[in-house]
């Protein structure tokens, strides 16, 4: 059975368990407490060893792929169309998830003061009224102490900057750095090395996540907002959708092989709930089974998972309607005009802070003029929409890699279309 079957494999069988054992569940035992103590340390020790090796993959993936490229003006092309499609396909992503919030109506019959009484989550719109700019996230890109945004996994924009900074002075220096060069091209190999030796666990840790996080949630917490949940999961599905289109118009392909190949980094980044955990296996099935050469692979796919967040673009939108029927609020055109940029740009902001998606909906919420008061009861299905959304992230970022290395001419299409892999 191959690693990704195994996956698939172990999150049906963590969810199985974890509703079995959930109070809710057809036994009616709280097995929650047993799971957090038995299973649930074995996926956060896993979840670790991965966040372990994240910071040196994207630092020497980037310098690996950058310094590897030998045309000079292969960087800036390659980057170029990079930042362009991951802005375009985020912007669109904001605009479906508009037309879905406009489609489905959310949040029509919504009492936000009682749902906000029942999740007693008052707390978080204090997070969310967190003074934040553009401005000082620009500033907080550059790490005035490299080596302690290294130690920080929430200050990954800044790793990227100093690696894309390094990488750039390397070629700058063209002979005279080649042994540097070659230690970081090495060091990148001990990485992936290491990367594949952690992900041969992946299936027990998968297990212990689902079973652990569904014994205590149970699959009764999107009741109360079941509408927002569908309204949400239809949306990142025609984003799904989306990338297949892009595949056969841009990349003049069928998107079977993709969508096929793809579910084991969408399983992982599914029970995960994180882009930059789900990076390592992302890179090695783009390369490996996918076909994307090895240098777009180590440069736009980190670069991706940095700076793109498709599924939060969604996420902002609908979450903005959602709020703005609740409270009873029209908007109008300038302001959708102002929705569709600030959560586009949200969505981008979102990756380089803990907590991210909160504090962006409170500017998102803030520049068109809604309540805040309410972001509280979407915490109780956050979890759960978070797993959706990372799904839709690290898909997209994959995806648009695949379209930029075809475009240079150096994708793979023979690994592609073997279905063996």
């Amino acid at each position: 059975m191959k690693l990704w079957q195994k996956v698939l494999l172990a999150m049906t069988l963590g969810i199985a368990l974890g509703y079995m054992l959930n109070i809710n569940g057809p036994l009616n035992y709280d097995g929650k407490d047993m799971l957090k103590a038995y299973l649930k340390p074995i996926g956060t020790s896993f979840i670790d060893l991965i966040k372990m090796v994240v910071v040196p993959l994207i630092f020497f993936s980037l310098i690996s792929g950058i310094t590897g490229m030998t045309d000079s003006g292969a960087f800036k092309r390659i980057g170029l169309k990079a930042v362009i499609t991951f802005m375009t396909t985020a912007m669109l992503a904001v605009v479906i998830g508009i037309v879905f919030g406009l489609i489905f109506e959310p949040g029509k019959n919504v009492n936000i003061a009682a749902m906000l009484e029942k999740s007693g989550e008052t707390h978080i719109v204090a997070k969310a009224q967190e003074t934040f700019s553009f401005a000082k996230l620009l500033s907080d890109i550059i790490p005035s102490n490299v080596i302690g945004a290294m130690s920080n996994n929430d200050h990954i924009l800044q790793v990227v900057l100093f690696a894309i900074f390094t990488a750039i002075t390397i070629n700058s220096l063209g002979e005279k750095a080649q042994l540097i060069r070659e230690v970081c091209q090495s060091a990148a190999q001990v990485i992936f090395k290491m990367i594949n030796t952690i992900m041969k666990a992946s299936p027990y840790g998968v297990f212990a996540i689902m079973a652990s996080l569904v014994s205590s949630q149970g699959l009764d917490i999107i009741k109360d907002m079941a509408v927002l949940v569908i309204t949400v999961g239809c949306a990142l599905f025609a984003q799904y959708v989306l990338y297949g289109i892009l595949i056969v118009v841009f990349g003049r392909m069928s998107p079977m092989p993709f969508y096929r190949k793809i579910l084991e980094v969408q399983s992982f980044a599914f029970s995960t709930s994180s882009s930059k955990a789900t990076l390592p296996t992302a890179m090695r099935v783009s390369h490996e089974r996918i076909g994307v050469s090895k240098n777009n692979t180590s440069f736009v796919l980190p670069l991706g998972a940095s700076i793109n967040m498709d599924g939060t673009a969604i996420y902002l939108g609908i979450c903005s309607l959602f709020f703005a029927q609740a409270a009873g609020i029209t908007l109008s055109t300038q302001q959708y005009v102002l929705l569709v940029l600030t959560a586009t740009l949200g969505s981008i902001g979102a990756a380089g802070i803990p907590g991210g998606a909160i504090i962006m909906m409170g500017m998102v919420f803030s520049s068109v003029g809604l309540p805040l008061d309410g972001i509280a009861i979407i915490l109780g299905i956050d979890r759960i929409l978070d797993m959706m959304r990372t799904t839709v992230n690290i898909t997209g970022d994959s995806v648009i890699t695949m379209l930029v290395d075809k475009s240079e001419g150096t994708f793979d299409e023979k690994t592609y279309h073997d279905m063996s892999l």
